[in-house]
């Protein structure tokens, strides 16, 4: 991919509009939602959509999740079922991706979904990704706005990091607030594809047990290895090494801490920029226990997969 001048844009009225002229025209924009910032291009361009592959080093048989203004949008391109429709009722707009049966007729394309005859949506949250999508008027596939296996953007600076040249713009939207990536369900009966920002129990709640996950690839996150910094990472530590970095949790030493005070949320909200953080140390990290439960859960899915042999 040539070299672009990646803009840095406003939430205002005027920039989102020059957002949007890039997108019809092809071009990759970052943004934010309430989990990580977004690399969006026009979901119904496959052009577009391969430029995204391209600028992340993506392989392209990792599909996207397409976003999307609201639950009448989804439904004109995806299936629903009655726990799929509960779901989607309940906790969109937020951090909740649904895995779906592609509707017959359907414009999205071919490279979204992988080949596969299914596809990732979700209603983001975050004011400026609605008012994005509002302006467009068109779903936007938006995986995580970095090179991909690294650390995903919770910031416009992080994003400047990882792709400055390799899109047309990004929206400043400030730091993201959940921080971690959506929780993804699909399949029936309703399958856990990734923990996420959507703590599994507040699922589990509403339509009952989710299954695990079968090994296939069926949506974005599940690589073995994913989320990764530079340096290598190793989890679970109750103490470092001299040449190591602490990423801690909870009242403890360490060079970093995700939450003195143990809250989960807090603790999902600084995980990736912590990561960016020490990442630029150049030291091995340490990371201690996280427990699992609530959005424990998603915390050490990231932080396993950070961990794992590239």
């Amino acid at each position: 991919m040539d070299q672009l001048h990646t803009e840095i844009l406003a939430s205002n009225d005027s920039d989102l509009i020059t957002a949007t002229n890039f997108l019809a025209n092809g071009r990759l924009v970052a943004f934010p939602t309430e989990t990580v910032y977004g690399l969006g291009a026009d979901a119904t361009n496959n052009v577009a959509v391969a430029h995204v592959f391209a600028a992340k080093g993506r392989p392209n048989f990792n599909p996207l999740i397409v976003h999307v203004t609201d639950l009448n949008a989804a439904k004109k391109i995806a299936v629903f079922n009655q726990a799929e429709l509960q779901l989607a009722k309940a906790f969109w707009p937020g951090p909740l991706t649904l895995v779906l049966p592609l509707r017959s007729g359907h414009n999205i394309a071919p490279l979204v979904s992988a080949g596969l005859n299914s596809v990732a949506l979700r209603v983001p949250a975050h004011p400026v990704a609605r008012d994005l999508l509002r302006k467009y008027g068109g779903p936007i596939a938006a995986p995580s706005a970095n090179i991909s296996g690294q650390i995903s953007p919770t910031t416009a600076a992080h994003v400047i990091g990882s792709l400055s040249g390799k899109v047309a713009a990004v929206i400043d939207g400030g730091p993201c607030e959940v921080g971690l990536e959506s929780t993804i369900v699909g399949g029936a009966p309703t399958a856990l594809l990734r923990p996420g920002g959507l703590p599994v129990e507040s699922i589990e709640k509403l339509i009952g047990s989710l299954r695990p996950a079968g090994k296939t690839i069926t949506a974005p996150g599940q690589l073995t290895s994913h989320y990764a910094p530079w340096a290598t990472v190793r989890i679970n530590a109750v103490n470092t090494s001299p040449e190591e970095v602490m990423l801690g949790f909870g009242p403890m030493e360490s060079d970093l801490n995700l939450s003195i005070a143990g809250n989960l949320i807090e603790a999902a909200a600084n995980l990736f920029g912590h990561l960016h953080h020490l990442d630029r140390l150049r030291r091995p990290i340490a990371v201690a226990p996280v427990p699992e439960i609530g959005l424990g859960h998603a915390i050490n899915d990231r932080l396993k997969r950070a961990a794992a042999l590239r």
